[in-house]
């Protein structure tokens, strides 16, 4: 039998073996820790309404029709939190919103993290020229405007779902691209990952099975503060008009409410909830995100 069809190699009672230390479960460590449990609340607090709420609250989606009656009315027992100027429940766009939010978020997060783990692999294990090469197109990402090239690939590229999750999952890798790389570089240097390279083993198998499995952690930690990330632009730029105008996001609108006047005429109702609701989402994904950080990262927990 091969090397790389054998199901692992014996470890000496004290080899350097790469797995975690800690078998406690991420949510458990993430919930024992102060900041990752305010932001675990946060989180689900969030996820449970625009998730869930849509099918609960019975508003209605469709306009009321184009009357003084109905547009920008105030917040009352049939419109918990007024109308917009199509004479459209607020309540129901936030619901609605967060999930389109969301959804290019979590889109976005998915495109980095396998363009940044994947090229943070190749590039901290092969090291060399390719190592370079990948490095110099990293930095060169790195040094760019993130903001104002998100506007530009989305004015260039059209103004859809797809299109927005598609630029900002491709500009937002570089920095887990970096963490990926210099843990990479350490594990490769690690007496089991040489002593099974010795053997035989094909770099496919060295990566997947012995190096994947322990930089996995740090992929999840810096997953969750990229999706902050990622919903926090796709709000910037569809309140710069850049988003889907067939889909309401929180972005969406905030943009809608500045272009119809909502702030002049006094209604705060259209502009202060789907503003924090992207506060809260965002803060709560951070908190998770450097609280899995701390609890993850070898190095941040020598530093605590």
């Amino acid at each position: 039998m091969s090397l790389d069809e054998r199901p692992g190699l014996p470890v000496e009672p004290g080899e350097d073996t790469l797995q975690p230390s800690s078998r406690i479960p991420w949510w458990r460590a993430v919930w024992g820790d102060r900041m990752g449990r305010v932001g675990l609340v946060l989180v689900i607090v969030v996820l449970a309404l625009v998730v869930v709420g849509p099918m609960i609250f019975p508003f209605a989606a469709s306009s009321f029709g184009l009357s003084a009656n109905s547009i920008l009315q105030p917040p009352s027992g049939g419109h918990w939190l007024g109308t917009d100027e199509l004479g459209r429940d607020v309540f129901r766009q936030v619901l609605v919103g967060g999930q389109i939010s969301l959804l290019v978020g979590l889109s976005a997060t998915a495109i980095a993290m396998v363009v940044g783990a994947g090229l943070g692999l190749v590039s901290g294990y092969y090291a060399g020229w390719r190592d370079n090469v990948l490095m110099r197109i990293t930095d060169f990402f790195l040094v760019l405007p993130t903001l104002p090239l998100i506007i530009a690939l989305a004015a260039l590229l059209g103004q859809s779902v797809v299109i927005t999750s598609l630029v900002i999952g491709l500009t937002s890798w570089p920095q887990t691209t970096r963490i990926i790389r210099s843990q990479v570089l350490s594990l490769r240097e690690r007496p089991l990952v040489l002593r099974v390279r010795s053997l035989g083993a094909t770099d496919r198998r060295t990566i997947w099975v012995h190096i994947f499995p322990n930089v996995s952690p740090l992929i999840f930690a810096n997953l969750v503060l990229v999706l902050a990330g990622a919903i926090l632009s796709e709000a910037s730029l569809a309140f710069l008009g850049l988003g889907d105008p067939v889909h309401v996001s929180w972005g969406t609108m905030l943009h809608f409410a500045f272009t119809s006047g909502a702030m002049s005429r006094g209604a705060w109702w259209y502009v202060l909830p789907p503003g924090i609701g992207i506060v809260i989402l965002v803060l709560g994904f951070s908190l998770v995100g450097h609280s899995l950080d701390r609890i993850l990262n070898p190095q941040s927990r020598g530093a605590r």
